[in-house]
């Protein structure tokens, strides 16, 4: 059975259990994954934090973060919000969830890192959901420290 909330309480755990590969594999080759700021999105302005057009780019990122740039040391947490699934055909959905990202340093300081909406196209192929399509639009326009982790 196709379950969208399973999709999305996996797509939290995956990232806070730092399972970034296997984050990546939720996402289908031509996805995109974009990180935008509220007001950008509200203004129409194409700048975007974070921008991947495709599958590769997402693992590309997620092998520089493990490999090779530096940045905070933290853990995440997810809180995901009940989701609004609007169908698009018989194998597509738009979802949308508010979110709320924590990140907990190493000595044990915990912020409220980043806080805003998921803005999802998830399509069905032999009975696996997969995210074609994911816009973090976060309200959370200055991140405190470095945009490192996937949101």
């Amino acid at each position: 059975m196709i379950n969208i909330n399973s999709l999305l309480a996996q797509y939290g755990l995956l990232l806070d259990e730092d399972r970034l590969e296997e984050w990546v594999d939720l996402f289908t080759e031509d996805s995109q994954y974009k990180v935008v700021t509220r007001e950008n999105k509200k203004m129409n302005l194409p700048v975007a934090v974070i921008w991947c057009d495709n599958k590769n780019m997402i693992r590309d990122r997620i092998h520089s973060y493990r490999h090779v740039n530096e940045h905070n040391l933290h853990w995440d947490r997810h809180v995901i919000g009940p989701p609004r699934i609007n169908p698009i055909s018989s194998s597509e959905w738009q979802v949308q969830a508010s979110y709320s990202l924590f990140q907990t340093n190493l000595e044990g300081r915990s912020i409220l890192f980043s806080v805003g909406m998921y803005d999802f196209k998830i399509i069905e192929k032999n009975n696996i959901l997969k995210i074609n399509y994911l816009e973090v639009v976060s309200d959370t326009a200055s991140f405190e420290t470095l945009l490192a982790t996937p949101i």
